[in-house]
């Protein structure tokens, strides 16, 4: 479950994170009853990814302009959301901005700290200078200053973001995140840190354990997260279950040279994990220059016989599948039969690859069923990674280096 920022800024200020003087409203008339002084930001409440290129976060000067900056955000989809509450902050004049994030690794097992000193909406800069450590034991400050220091931090900076690094794991351990994540970390002249946004993933299967985060799902939100690239140039459609393993997947592709691709992150907690793939898919047959699509999933072994057959219900049938194996074939939803994206033809006229990795289930039934097809399963993210890059168009290939 992802919590709104206004939400996960709750959170923070329990554990003494710095945060902003803000307000939420449900309306313009609202606005009217601020105790907040201006100049201040408006920020649209939605799920989705992209909302201060798309729109969605406005500076204003006064009630004039709030009134109608507020009034344009509450009629702005983003990736088909629309905002139910809009957050009201004072402004702040961030010198300089980080990135921290504690992601769950389900690849690595453990819990990874991640940071750049690059922080804010332009992820591709982003992701060029960040930098991890991971938990492979128990949390300690030393690991914290670890990182702040690989983000290249110096003198009191290191104490203020590695404390900061400290309550987040506070709050990762206390509420089973899967991600908790921190951009920007605003920085002033004088070294004052402020958590300008903020993101948390709760895992969905240990939200009862926590009552008072129940009442935050939302049952309406039907948005996505959309990072670097676009549908008109990506190379490679990525599709993952969660930000934080979105985020590393990114990395890793793009330290093979795979640039511009586009990425889809689906963390959907209103329908299955199947329904939401043959969503992204459906999504990315809009793409006309897409090489490949990559799936990453974080999944439970007991998970993997449901959400393969989710999966087949959409994806291409080897041509000399057995009738055996074809009745195993699941339903699934229905869409048309011209938006199912691995069925266009792309380059060299062949039907476009899809390379599928599962973190745990045993897979060799579905590596034999599509053997020497286009769609490939794996539980290896390297292997998956080398089979994905194998089917490449030869052009891109030479490209990479």
């Amino acid at each position: 479950m992802d919590l709104l920022e206004y939400q996960a800024k709750e959170l923070f200020q329990q554990v003494g994170i710095p945060i902003l003087p803000s307000q939420t409203i449900q309306n313009t008339t609202a606005l009217k009853r601020l105790q907040i002084p201006y100049p201040m930001v408006l920020k649209s409440q939605v799920r989705a990814g992209g909302r201060g290129k798309a729109g969605g976060v406005r500076f204003v000067e006064n009630t004039i302009d709030a009134i109608a900056a507020a009034s344009a955000i509450f009629h702005l989809p983003i990736a088909d959301e629309y905002p139910e509450v809009i957050l009201a902050e004072a402004r702040y004049d961030a010198q300089s901005e980080l990135f921290l994030a504690i992601v769950l690794d389900y690849q690595r097992q453990c819990p990874v700290l991640m940071g750049s000193s690059e922080g804010g909406i332009d992820v591709e800069t982003l992701l060029e200078q960040m930098q991890s450590v991971s938990l492979r034991t128990n949390f300690s400050p030393y690991l914290a200053r670890r990182l702040a220091v690989k983000m290249g931090l110096t003198g009191p900076l290191v104490t203020a973001v590695s404390g900061i690094i400290g309550k987040m794991y506070e709050l990762f351990v206390t509420y089973d995140l899967d991600v908790i994540e921190i951009n920007p970390l605003g920085i002033s002249a004088d070294g004052e840190v402020m958590a300008l946004d903020g993101k948390i993933t709760v895992n969905d299967t240990a939200i009862n354990r926590h009552p008072d985060l129940i009442n935050w799902r939302s049952e309406q939100w039907t948005g996505h997260s959309w990072l670097p690239g676009n549908l008109a140039q990506g190379q490679i459609g990525l599709i993952c279950n969660s930000e934080g393993l979105a985020l590393s997947t990114w990395d890793l592709l793009n330290s093979f040279g795979i640039t511009g691709a586009y990425l889809l992150d689906e963390g959907r907690s209103d329908i299955t994990l199947g329904e939401q793939l043959e969503l992204a898919f459906n999504h990315l047959s809009q793409a006309p220059n897409l090489k490949g699509i990559f799936v990453n999933l974080a999944t439970r072994a007991t998970d993997t016989s449901a959400l393969a057959e989710d999966l087949r219900s959409f994806l291409p049938l080897p041509p000399n599948l057995s009738s055996e194996d074809r009745s195993l074939r699941g339903t699934g939803p229905s869409l048309p039969q011209r938006q199912r994206v691995p069925q266009r033809q792309t380059y060299t006229g062949e039907v476009l690859p899809v390379v599928i990795r599962f973190s745990q289930g045993n897979l060799d039934h579905l590596q034999q069923m599509y053997d020497n097809s286009l769609v490939h399963w794996h539980n290896d993210l390297e292997t998956a990674i080398a089979k994905m890059l194998s089917l490449m168009p030869q052009e891109t290939a030479l490209a990479q280096g």
